[in-house]
């Protein structure tokens, strides 16, 4: 009985996380009038080092931010400090982490935050992982 209400428990957690990070993603959605506003700017592909005790040996993350066409001058002028807050956080990251089925989204909506402190939440709408790869 006590194994049953801990299996069930876990599930329901694991739903409610799951369901969380779901809603953050699609929280925006723009409408069809700001899609014309929209450009999309891409971020060189970054190869994370992952250290000896890994499994996998490297971690390959391409990406692109989505920003207002008026702010894309604005965000591609901090890209430095774009590339150096994403390689900080990917750097920081455990192996079991990245490993975990669920690590994409979690990891998305951590580089998001991150990105909107350094550079500003009215530059940066979302972010999209366009390659995701360790080997």
């Amino acid at each position: 009985m006590g194994a049953a209400l801990g299996v069930a428990s876990a599930g329901a957690s694991f739903a409610a996380t799951y369901t969380d990070l779901l809603e953050k993603i699609t929280a925006h959605r723009p409408a069809a009038s700001e899609l014309a506003d929209i450009a999309f700017l891409p971020i060189d592909s970054l190869v994370i080092s992952l250290g000896p005790a890994a499994q996998n040996r490297h971690l390959r993350l391409t990406t692109q931010l989505e920003v207002k066409s008026a702010k894309l001058t604005e965000a591609a002028a901090l890209m430095p400090r774009i590339l150096d807050t994403m390689n900080t956080y990917l750097r920081a990251i455990s192996v079991a982490e990245l490993e975990d089925p669920g690590a994409l989204l979690h990891i998305r909506l951590q580089l998001l935050h991150r990105i909107q402190v350094v550079v500003g939440e009215d530059r940066v709408s979302d972010l999209l992982i366009t390659e995701f790869l360790l080997s």
